[in-house]
């Protein structure tokens, strides 16, 4: 570890527990935007307290999944710590063993994904746990894990970004007008980007550039909010994103997206891609309760083979819940059918991306997502407990959501890549 390229709160969320004006708090919360440096500091600090403190006692670490905290916590944390402990993995187990000065200590990995989650944490005792994107985290699992702390001298380390200003952890654990975390005897650090002198001024604009609305405010801002009004009303601009027509290369992909419905409104889009850029070129939407008929699955059918007259289609993108569409499909032959990654948040919050740095235009003929966009909202009541978008008018964004999530992979990470991650 080079520790002179520490921030001030860098350090002091890295040896909290060893200053005396901090030592005695129970807990440390870390707080604020991507890329600000807390997991490093806190996952080394975590680690040099507990050897530091214990000998052959049980530690947790916690992610969203067991995945994602290997990959953003265990792995980085054995080249951040290579010179300093020595380290024995066991991947297929799920734990690791720490060895410094005569100490040794386990530490197990769990994910709390789910409600279901706090089963897997329940019969073991800990000296100390570290949450690693905490308000992922259903609350059962967070409180089984801070339950399993019952050894003398334990404590608890959280690092999370934002989320809704009414989220659970929020008021309990960082809301400074709470009563509940007025109990907590916990030290909060909230952190920014600024507080990562390993960062660029070039990498700090490339992150400044990913993120529109609600997300730039929760990720690089660092803030607590709702998700309300226009779910795209900060990054869609029909002046810089409707374009009049479109002339494809020679080298173009064409896919179809499609969000199937019966009564409830049929949308599909023509997408060609090239160049890390995606232009939806055509469109097809029928909304059965309005027009008082519905279609059948077969007729469905011929609309979407009209809809790709011309076009060597790589792909029809759908919805996997649309099962007796996709059987349709496929019984036909012609094309081939990939199902839809149709994470809604991650969707939107891709599409977003996209369009911030102009990855996505929208010819004008396709005039039901245009509609759409200007009237695709979040639920501002639902919202309060989990960010979520009312379900009107949202057909046509929903295609463009499986599209983005399921054909732009690639170009998504080149736009992540650039300036990494945390």
């Amino acid at each position: 570890m080079i520790y002179e390229k520490l921030s001030e709160k860098q350090l002091k969320s890295m040896l909290w527990w060893a200053f005396p004006e901090t030592k005695n708090y129970d807990a440390i919360v870390c707080d604020g935007s991507v890329r600000s440096g807390k997991t490093m500091s806190m996952t080394v600090g975590f680690v040099l307290w507990s050897m530091k403190n214990f000998n052959n006692e049980n530690f947790a670490f916690c992610g969203k999944t067991i995945d994602s905290l290997k990959r953003n916590v265990i792995t980085p944390m054995q080249k951040w710590l290579e010179d300093v402990v020595k380290i024995k993995v066991n991947l297929s187990r799920n734990f690791l063993d720490i060895s410094l000065c005569g100490h040794k200590n386990r530490y197990y990995f769990f994910g709390g994904k789910d409600e279901s989650s706090y089963q897997l944490i329940q019969d073991i005792t800990l000296a100390g746990v570290l949450l690693d994107e905490v308000a992922l985290m259903p609350k059962s699992f967070v409180e089984q894990a801070l339950a399993r702390c019952s050894v003398n001298g334990s404590k608890l380390w959280f690092n999370c970004n934002p989320d809704s200003s009414e989220h659970w952890f929020f008021k309990e654990w960082i809301d400074e007008n709470s009563e509940k975390t007025a109990e907590k005897n916990r030290l909060h650090l909230h952190f920014t980007m600024d507080d990562n002198y390993s960062l660029s001024k070039e990498v700090k604009q490339r992150y400044d550039r990913m993120y529109s609305g609600v997300f730039y405010q929760r990720y690089i801002q660092g803030l607590w909010v709702l998700a309300e009004g226009l779910v795209y009303g900060a990054v869609f601009d029909k002046i810089r994103h409707i374009v009049k027509n479109y002339t494809p290369s020679g080298q173009a992909l064409y896919y179809i997206s499609c969000d199937y419905g019966t009564l409830n409104p049929c949308s599909m889009g023509l997408w060609v891609l090239e160049n890390g850029k995606a232009v939806r070129i055509k469109e097809y939407y029928y909304d059965g309760r309005k027009k008082s008929i519905q279609k059948t699955d077969e007729e469905y059918y011929a609309e979407l083979e009209k809809l790709a007259e011309g076009y060597q289609i790589q792909h029809i993108i759908v919805d996997p819940s649309a099962a007796s569409f996709i059987t349709t499909i496929k019984r036909h032959g012609k094309f081939r059918v990939r199902k839809a990654d149709n994470k809604v948040i991650d969707g939107i919050r891709n599409t977003m991306t996209l369009l911030e740095n102009d990855r996505i235009f929208i010819c004008e003929c396709c005039k039901d997502i245009i509609r759409e966009f200007s009237l695709y909202r979040w639920d501002d009541k639902k919202s309060r407990e989990k960010d979520t978008v009312i379900k009107e008018n949202d057909h046509a964004m929903d295609d463009m959501r499986y599209f983005v999530n399921t054909a732009m992979g690639r170009v998504l990470k080149e736009i992540y890549r650039k300036g990494g991650r945390e």
